[in-house]
């Protein structure tokens, strides 16, 4: 899972980019990086770490220009410690392009041999990211007139992408000499939204993974990239957008609403914050169906992304909502920290509880989802710790059984808590007294009550159902060897990238 972002100003574009990835800090931590156009030069500086941590003054004041992408990383592929795959790439053949991607290529293997043996193209890091790029650049090169580019060449090139490329991709690329590019594939898995600012120059536009950006950044809510769209911003201002397929349909990835977008952006139409409230309300139906006997003296969110689906639970089944424990907002997520000692280590620094809240009652906790189970089994303990009569636990999505491999990392089966057992055993594992999960029909209908236009989506990580089609179990167990490889222990290299490229036309 990454965050994206791409303007077009009429200001300078490093602190409309800083202060985005501010705000989509929460789609990737492990890295973050920011290109910007000056005339014919690239500007870029990237690094492992948090946005706060890779940019300083001095970088800043190197970014020069009005246009450019940026980028939050945190790796479903490639290396999670190489700094080299941070992004955004860089290449100067046909065009000087940057981009940034968001997703997940299921076919990267199969494309990187392409590129290689067809396309006489070099890929230089393990990331899908960079395969990306090149099969955009190879497509641009076909499309090209003498290589020039008008704005039917710029679409032509994206179709190309989606003929050759499979899996989720919500990408932003800045091609020099041109403008902004931005496209998603042809089922909508990753999000990707436009906005508008009205200036006495005239139309700014900035492209970004969450609306939330948007707002942040005072630009008005323009509507979703569509499916297999592509959106073009040329240097005067002027958008032009197409659609690239005629096999697009949309298919959002339903663990965006869940747990993975902030509760104030709106995908696709969709609120998340309501559409979290509304897997609250069916939950706690469920409860009521499931349960004879409701003995539940207070309802607890696990803090954040929980807490409107637990105040809306406790609101329809009549019960207090309480706040429970106390985060340390200065520590990361749980969710996105590799390695099993490291997470099991942060729970107890990031959560501390209110001992009052737990002490002689029967509690209810409400998280949004249980993955690997480390966090919860923590978390249960620290509830009877702090004196819970009765531990029992809700989680406003399905089960979590299958691996994703559209952009999140949980990609290794026996990761998953949910594989291979049963919610009783589940409920051994975390000791808690009792578990219930959301069903997945009504976590369906939860996000479609918020939009009713959204028919389908790719829930593949709850009904092992992958949208793409593309899915094999060789597929998976290729996928579990990989992330098994030992890549995530390489040494840290901490040499900062700061780079000023020139552009330069390819020759033939």
């Amino acid at each position: 899972m990454c965050g994206i972002l791409g303007v077009i100003s009429h200001s300078p574009a490093n602190q409309l980019l800083y202060d985005g990835l501010q705000v989509l800090q929460h789609r990737g931590q492990d890295a973050a990086g920011i290109a910007t156009l000056d005339g014919q030069t690239f500007h870029l500086h990237k690094d492992n770490g948090l946005v706060r941590d890779v940019f300083r003054t001095r970088h800043m004041r190197s970014l020069l220009g009005n246009a450019g992408i940026a980028h939050v990383r945190y790796p479903t592929a490639g290396s999670a410690v190489d700094h080299n795959e941070a992004q955004p790439f860089y290449v100067n053949s046909p065009f000087g392009i940057m981009l940034g991607h968001n997703g997940n290529l299921t076919n990267a293997a199969e494309l990187k041999k392409q590129l290689f043996v067809g396309d006489l193209r070099h890929v230089n890091t393990n990331s899908d990211s960079e395969v990306l790029l090149n099969v955009l650049a190879h497509e641009l090169q076909v499309n090209s007139r003498q290589y020039r580019l008008d704005v039917q060449a710029i679409f032509a090139a994206v179709s190309g992408v989606h003929h050759r490329c499979r899996g989720a991709y919500a990408v932003v690329a800045m091609i020099a000499g041109y403008g902004l590019l931005a496209f998603r594939d042809i089922y909508g898995i990753r999000p990707l939204v436009i906005g508008v600012n009205e200036t006495a120059l005239g139309s700014e536009y900035l492209i970004a993974s969450e609306s939330v950006a948007l707002d942040t950044l005072g630009f008005r809510f323009l509507r979703d990239i569509e499916p297999g769209e592509a959106v073009f911003v040329d240097f005067d201002g002027n958008l032009h957008s197409q659609q690239c397929s005629d096999k697009a349909t949309l298919n959002p990835c339903i663990f965006e609403y869940v747990y993975l977008a902030r509760p104030d952006s709106v995908i696709d139409g969709v609120s998340v914050y309501e559409s979290r409230l509304y897997m609250g309300e069916y939950l706690a139906d469920k409860i009521k169906r499931s349960w004879k006997e409701i003995d539940i003296d207070v309802v607890i969110p696990i803090p954040d992304s929980s807490r409107p689906s637990a105040l809306q639970l406790a609101n329809r089944l009549n019960i207090p909502f309480r706040e429970g424990f106390v985060k340390n907002r200065y520590i990361g997520r749980t969710f996105i920290m590799p390695g099993q000692a490291m997470r099991k280590k942060s729970v107890r620094q990031k959560l501390n509880a209110i001992g009052v809240e737990f002490k002689g009652k029967n509690v209810l906790l409400v998280d949004d989802s249980i993955v690997r189970g480390t966090t919860s089994r923590e978390i249960v303990q620290m509830a009877r710790d702090a004196g819970a009569r009765k531990v029992y636990f809700a989680s406003a999505a399905p089960p979590v059984r299958f691996p994703n491999v559209y952009g999140i990392d949980m990609p290794s089966p026996h990761e998953l808590i949910a594989t291979g057992r049963s919610d009783d055993e589940i409920c051994r594992e975390i000791g808690a007294d009792r578990i219930i999960y959301q069903d997945i029909a009504d976590l369906k209908a939860a996000v479609h009550k918020a939009n009713p236009n959204i028919n389908s989506f790719d829930a593949s990580c709850f009904d092992g159902n992958y949208i793409t089609g593309d899915i094999s179990a060789d597929y998976l167990n290729r996928l579990e060897s990989l992330r098994g490889g030992g890549k995530a222990n390489a040494p840290v290299d901490d040499d900062q990238m700061e780079l000023n490229l020139p552009i330069s036309a390819a020759s033939m």
